[in-house]
């Protein structure tokens, strides 16, 4: 209705535009030089009408004052002329100074109010009116109903309705037809289906018309359709406004066969050429998934309509033709159409498969710049958006900066950390937003339920107890892929990477598809176990199978693989064929497969870009070292370190801790500051000589100081692990697993150790370090010795 708006008022500017230059600029001119001169109402009163319909009020109102004779036409035309421009105030002070006041003088005043949204005012009006003795006309009743419709104001409307009623004026067309479009609008489809049916005069397409829209804004595109076509057996001809709204409900329920049937009628109606029909039709074609015609309804319209753009868009990303998509919205822009509130959030879907952070980034920032920034809708769609891809800080700080936070944004950030596998801070959302007074709705209910079970998956997972993670998947009545994933990631994590595969191969059985983060876990379990074509199956089979484009996170995997297993070159390789921009954790990936594999020139170039990413993380500047201190290029890693010194980087210590008795046992390499020191290395120098015994010794890769060989062995006995093993089982009960965590990942030394310590002393010793579990049973680990 505002487009149709708009057109008629572009339409009556560029007559009166040429009206200006010839015979209304003629008779202002009459008026301006003889001022004294009397002139015939009707002259002056045509004169007066055609300034308001140019929207010329002020010059309008100039000749007003002047005009000799002011009749019952010159007041109502002036209040009309202000109240259809916005001017309400000046409308109601010249209506109350009017001499008379009739029927169309009200409803000049009442239309302008409901057009300019004060439904209050509109209605106190409508009341005042009849108070005073006035019998309100068709319009007036229109005018009213209408504001009622647009407000969704049932209550109001039914009053409304009982006063046409007693008043006589239910019979009419022009109230039946707004009282129809009034039920409808406001939910009340049996009520408007009602008075539709009992209409005395059926010929009204505008009451149709009401009818068909009034169907498909309930979700009722089947009685739509029948409604249409009933109508056109009744002959009676739709517009611009019926066919939009029958397009509306062969999208909403994929009535593509019908909706092609409605395109011929247009056609044939000669309304093809409309712009809201065209972008009626695009939209209706995305929606059933018939993007071709869509396009090519797309590429015929006459104007750049974003609205119809919009469509497109959302119809690709619908579809999962993210690229297309986001194709799309850049011929948008270089076209410099009006990218609107609506055109964000479909692009900003667009990343949720399509993962390309750098051009998501660019989005937010032309979002910005634009002023888009203080639209909700649009930045609920960041906050989704930011909040499923994991970038968590983005998403809080989007979220943060909002001023008006609905059920929605909540939902957005709540669902993000479901989807990513952070529960508990799911859990936390969703308790602040309660406290916060939002009333949640279904789709958040659906996730915290989701998070509560898939919480305690997790948190079992995390904790080392795999099988009691297993326990609580199997108790579970809904299995969907987030649950699925956090069995897969949990047993990877856990060094059972085998197990993760079949539980893979079940999801896949039960009808589950698998989303990114599965395929991070499956390739994770891969990695750990050493599985290199199950690795590059998986991989492969991301996007052919379930057009997932790997991320870099994928890729990190792979590289992790494939350096485990010594296949550098083929990881480079992989690197060198990246279809998206290597970040940190692949570079990461690389340097830590250089290391353990002692290639000195690959692992240069990791690190090299990892300063240039992460110029402040220490992660490369210690790698890196490492490598040339286990090469035995003791000057180069002196040089590392000073350049890491000079670049004011902190190394963050190697930490184990333990917890007994609900106290938390820190240890540092060579740490001699717990209480029970002196029994704490007794037991480091007895679990040395008992598992060299057993076969045990020492890497000495593992000991970066350039010093003699018994220093390096002792360098070794005492790391942080070692120290935390030999504190549990000093204080462990006999049989109970000793569960260690450390900061850092562990060394390849102490990982041999402890295998031997597991042996030796019978014990099941858990250690989860920043990587992964390793779970050391009898001489063996669950890693497999990929570490």
């Amino acid at each position: 209705m505002y487009r149709l708006n708009l057109g008629i008022y572009t339409f009556s500017r560029k007559v009166c535009h040429q009206l200006e230059h010839t015979e209304l600029n003629h008779h202002i001119r009459r008026f301006v030089n003889s001022c004294g001169t009397v002139h015939s109402s009707s002259d002056s009163n045509w004169v007066l009408s055609n300034l308001s319909k140019c929207g010329r009020v002020d010059d309008a109102r100039k000749l007003f004052d002047v005009m000799p004779d002011r009749d019952e036409c010159s007041w109502n035309t002036m209040i009309g002329a202000y109240a259809n421009s916005g001017r309400l105030n000046e409308a109601r002070k010249l209506f109350y100074e009017t001499p008379i006041r009739s029927c169309i003088t009200w409803s000049s005043l009442i239309s302008g109010y409901c057009r300019y949204g004060c439904d209050v005012e509109a209605l106190e009006l409508f009341w005042e009116m009849q108070y005073e003795g006035e019998r309100p006309n068709q319009f007036t009743w229109g005018s009213v109903l209408r504001v009622c419709s647009m407000y969704v104001l049932l209550e109001k409307g039914k009053q409304i309705h009982a006063h046409a009623i007693k008043t006589q004026f239910d019979s009419n067309a022009f109230v039946v037809t707004g009282l129809v479009d009034m039920y409808a609008k406001c939910k009340c489809i049996l009520e408007a289906e009602y008075l539709f049916e009992l209409a005395p005069d059926k010929r009204n397409h505008v009451l149709w018309t009401a009818m068909v829209t009034g169907y498909s804004q309930n979700g009722d595109g089947h009685k739509a359709i029948e409604c249409f076509r009933d109508m056109r057996g009744e002959g009676i001809e739709c517009n611009q406004f019926t066919f939009p709204s029958i397009l509306t409900a062969c999208g909403s329920i994929s009535a593509c066969g019908f909706g092609a049937q409605v395109h011929g009628c247009i056609v044939r109606s000669g309304f093809g050429a409309n712009v809201f029909v065209g972008s009626a039709l695009v939209d209706m074609y995305s929606k059933c998934g018939d993007l071709s015609n869509a396009r090519r309804m797309l590429e015929t319209m006459e104007v750049d309509d974003p609205v119809s753009w919009n469509s497109m868009i959302v119809g690709c990303v619908r579809q999962g033709l993210g690229e297309e998509a986001l194709s799309l919205f850049r011929i948008m822009h270089l076209r410099h159409m009006k990218i609107d509130e609506f055109t964000y959030p479909s692009v900003l879907n667009c990343f949720s498969f399509v993962m390309d952070m750098r051009n998501a980034m660019s989005v937010h920032s032309l979002i910005v710049k634009t002023g888009f920034e203080a639209y909700k809708l649009v930045n609920n769609a960041l906050v989704d958006m930011y909040a499923k891809r994991g970038y968590f800080d983005y998403a809080f700080d989007v979220f943060e900066k909002m001023t008006d936070k609905d059920v929605i944004s909540w939902t957005s950030l709540v669902t993000g950390c479901v989807h990513n596998g952070s529960y508990e801070e799911a859990l936390r959302l969703f308790c602040e937003m309660r406290i916060m007074g939002i009333h949640p709705d279904q789709i958040v209910i659906a996730a915290v339920l989701s998070a509560l079970d898939n919480s305690l998956v997790s948190m079992y997972a995390k904790c080392g107890c795999i099988e009691d993670a297993n326990k609580v998947f199997d108790s579970m009545e809904i299995q969907d892929v987030i649950t699925w994933t956090a069995l897969i990631v949990g047993y990877a994590q856990n060094g059972r990477g085998r197990e993760s595969l079949n539980f893979y191969n079940d999801m896949i059985a039960s009808g589950v598809k698998p989303d990114f983060i599965t395929f991070i876990g499956l390739l994770f379990a891969c990695s750990h176990a050493g599985l290199v074509e199950h690795g590059r199956s998986y991989f492969q089979s991301m996007e052919e199978v379930y057009g997932i484009k790997p991320g870099p996170e994928h890729y990190a995997c792979m590289i992790d693989l494939l350096g485990r297993s010594g296949k550098l070159m083929e990881a480079k390789e992989l690197l060198n064929q990246m279809a998206v921009q290597p970040d940190a954790t692949v570079w990461k990936a690389l340097l830590a497969a250089c290391r353990v594999h002692g290639n000195v020139e690959l692992g240069e170039r990791a690190a090299n870009n990892l300063f240039e990413l992460e110029p402040k993380n220490a992660v490369p500047y210690v790698l890196l070292s490492n490598l040339y201190s286990a090469a035995g290029k003791w000057e180069e890693a002196a040089k590392t370190r000073r350049l890491m010194k000079l670049r004011g980087v902190s190394k963050e210590p190697g930490c184990s801790w333990i917890e007994m008795s609900s106290k938390v046992h820190r240890f540092m390499s060579e740490d001699r500051s717990h209480p029970r020191t002196a029994e704490i290395y007794s037991k480091v120098d007895e679990i040395m000589i008992l598992i060299k015994e057993a076969g045990y010794v020492p890497d000495m890769n593992f000991a970066l100081h350039d010093m003699d060989e018994e220093g390096k062995e002792l360098g070794l006995a005492y790391h942080s692990e070692k120290l935390a093993v030999a504190f549990g089982l000093l204080t462990m009960p006999p049989g109970a697993p000793i569960r260690i965590f450390k900061n850092l990942r562990i060394c390849g030394d102490c990982h041999t150790a402890m295998k031997y310590v597991s042996g030796v002393f019978h014990r099941h010793v858990i250690l989860r370090d920043s990587n992964c579990f390793h779970h050391f049973r009898e001489g063996a680990c669950s890693c497999s010795d990929y570490w």
